[in-house]
């Protein structure tokens, strides 16, 4: 692992950087390289090619041979916006690879490898594109397509990367673009938008999927079939009466009101529960929510919004969280609302296990836009509010007929009150900023909602459900609602681009061990934050770690990460992470620090040591690598979480 002042450099040396580092970049930060490779490559390749593509060319990006290191190293501590050497050089790779596909073939020439449709992904009769994003996102795509190759790659590096002139020059050039100074002046062309990047209409990796010509694929082959059969058997079928096989099959009937998929479709058959029902009711979620909006009566829009929920067409934009089914109702949903927001006419339904937002342009003008999300299993808390509308980076929520009072609260002011929030008559939020629209992310925006069981903080990630933020322990979790959580979530809130998009129901900051410091009177404190889907699968996990610098509310430094691990949650309410720390004085530490359950922990490897207790201090040279392990008070041996 490298020193802070040489993970600086733009374009390092490649012969300094082994596959294994390189690897490991590549794994950490693939969403942001494909993203960046997107972004560069050309639009004319079309939605699931250029998708696709982006994903082929962040995967080419190691190096080629091996040479030798250690997989399993502790990382260096470093700030969310430097890069190291290896980040530094499969950006490169990926950055030149996505250029080489926009510059025009020469005359009789072959095509570049990289300007012929990958051999690796592939996906057989489905179409990928990245989600549908909002008029912003759509109005900064079409500026960008307008761009040359190298211009696109300067406002990728600008925006995505957070590089400076200086180190977006380095990087085209190294890329070998001939002007790089002309690509910078003309990525000064559109608008400094650069917080819509992180958009998820610009993420190869959160995908919807539509069928290609698979139907046509279908129809093709059973022709082919048929005429092989009627040329080895056609005396048979001319012997064979009128009215054979397939005379006169019916096709399948039409839904009809006394079939369930009928009356899905009806609107006089929707719940619509009464406006005081979970006054007395035992359950308090979304089954329990009043039918409201200025448009709630009116037919027409429901059956429209019912018939596109059954059967869209290609025009309308359909997307829905992972693990969340798009197909259609299986009988007559409950009605949440139905009503303007802001240029669009929103519906919102809700079927036991899903919510549905049907939203069509209050002008009529385009198409319609289907968005899913799943909230089985919500409880007072987790149905809080959902989203009701997002436009030019302002969102505005619907909020449950129990809360009382709604405010707005910056996570990184932690000292800071609440703003309010005023509420419509029907329960809509007045439009609130975005959570972490800024590429420097110099403020991220919380929904603070009261009701019967206290105030309950809950954060924008990009679905319908706002996640709820809660701190403490795996065991009692709860809501972040004292100074102490809201100065620790000060430095986590920038870290949940992370877990946007992924259907997070709930996110958890867990400070499980603070630490002295060697050679100094300062100490450092070690966190666990955990992100829960609604889908039970797919939990995410950061281990952090945070020094006083004087940075203010800068982010603290991942220095582990896992996905689908039980670490930092109920079932295994225990972590054990590791760094390698370089002291005032200059001399390089491994630091490592457990939960309460370890008795010792222990580096091996390039560093050798161990301690008693859950806290470990090893002095060691820069770049070492070591592997960490600890003992619980039951004897068992354990790993550190990656």
């Amino acid at each position: 692992m490298q020193s802070q002042d040489v993970a600086r450099r733009s374009v390092p040396d490649p012969t300094a950087v082994d596959t294994e580092q390189a690897e490991a970049a590549l794994v950490e930060h693939y969403p942001r390289l494909v993203r960046l490779a997107y972004l560069i490559l050309p639009p004319s390749l079309g939605r699931n090619r250029r998708v696709l593509t982006a994903h082929s060319l962040a995967q080419r990006a190691l190096p080629r041979g091996r040479r030798p290191g250690a997989a399993d190293a502790i990382p260096s501590p470093r700030r969310a916006d430097d890069c190291d050497p290896a980040y530094a050089y499969v950006r490169g790779r990926v950055v030149t690879a996505a250029l080489e596909a926009t510059r025009p073939r020469r005359w009789k020439a072959l095509p570049r490898r990289v300007q012929l449709p990958p051999l690796l992904p592939q996906v057989w009769g489905l179409r990928l594109f990245t989600r549908s994003g909002g008029a912003d996102e759509l109005a900064l795509d079409q500026r960008l397509s307008a761009l040359s190759g190298p211009a696109r790659a300067a406002y990728a590096l600008r925006g995505l990367e957070g590089l400076d002139d200086t180190r977006v020059r380095q990087v085209l050039q190294a890329a070998g673009v001939a002007d790089p100074r002309t690509a910078l002046d003309r990525a000064d062309g559109p608008a400094a938008q650069y917080g819509l990047l992180a958009s998820a209409a610009f993420d190869p990796c959160s995908l919807q999927a539509r069928p290609t010509d698979l139907l046509r694929r279908r129809r093709r082959g059973r022709g082919a079939l048929a005429a092989a059969a009627a040329v080895l058997v056609c005396g048979t079928l001319l012997a064979l009466p009128d009215g054979g096989l397939g005379a006169g099959k019916a096709a399948p009937p039409a839904p009809t009101g006394s079939t369930p998929a009928g009356q899905a479709l009806n609107p006089a058959r929707l719940t619509r529960v009464a406006a005081g029902a979970w006054k007395t009711s035992p359950r308090t979620d979304f089954s329990v929510w009043p039918a409201r909006g200025d448009r709630a009566g009116d037919t027409a829009l429901l059956r429209r919004a019912l018939a596109v929920w059954a059967r869209p067409d290609d025009s309308v934009q359909v997307s829905s969280t992972p693990g969340t089914p798009s197909g259609p109702p299986m009988g007559a949903p409950q009605l949440l609302f139905a009503g303007a927001v802001d240029d669009a006419v929103v519906v919102l339904f809700y079927d036991g296990l899903r919510v549905v937002r049907y939203a069509e342009a209050k002008d009529g003008v385009g198409g319609a836009a289907l968005d899913f999300a799943r909230v089985d299993g919500a409880d007072e808390a987790s149905s809080d509010a959902l989203v009701a509308g997002r436009t030019d980076g302002n969102v505005r929520y619907l909020t449950a007929p129990w809360v009382r009072d709604a405010g707005v609260r910056d996570l990184l002011t932690p000292a800071a009150g609440a703003r309010p929030l005023p509420l419509s008559a029907d329960g809509v939020t007045d439009p609130v900023p975005g959570p972490g629209v800024s590429r420097a992310c110099t403020s991220w925006n919380a929904l603070a909602l009261s009701d019967s069981a206290g105030t309950h903080l809950l954060t924008d990630l990009g679905e319908l459900p706002p996640a709820r933020l809660l701190a403490g322990p795996p065991a009692g979790p709860h809501d972040v609602t004292g100074a102490a959580d809201r100065a620790s979530w000060a430095h986590t809130a920038c870290l949940l681009p992370a877990v946007r998009s992924h259907g997070v129901r709930t996110v958890n900051s867990w400070q499980f061990a603070d630490q002295p410091l060697p050679g100094a009177e300062d100490r450092a404190v070690w966190l666990c934050t955990r992100a829960d889907t609604w889908r039970g699968a797919g939990s995410r996990i950061l281990a952090q770690f945070r020094v006083p610098d004087g940075r203010g509310q800068a982010p603290d430094t991942v220095v582990a990460r896992a996905e689908d691990s039980p670490a930092c949650g109920k079932r295994q309410p225990r972590v054990l992470a590791g760094v390698l720390w370089k002291a005032r004085g200059g001399q390089w530490y491994v630091l490592a620090a457990g939960s309460t359950q370890f008795a010792s922990l222990a580096a091996t490897g390039g560093v050798s040591g161990s301690a008693a207790g859950r806290l470990l201090a090893v002095p060691a040279a820069q770049g070492a690598k070591a592997q960490l392990s600890g003992r619980l008070a039951d004897g068992a041996r354990v790993g550190s979480l990656r």
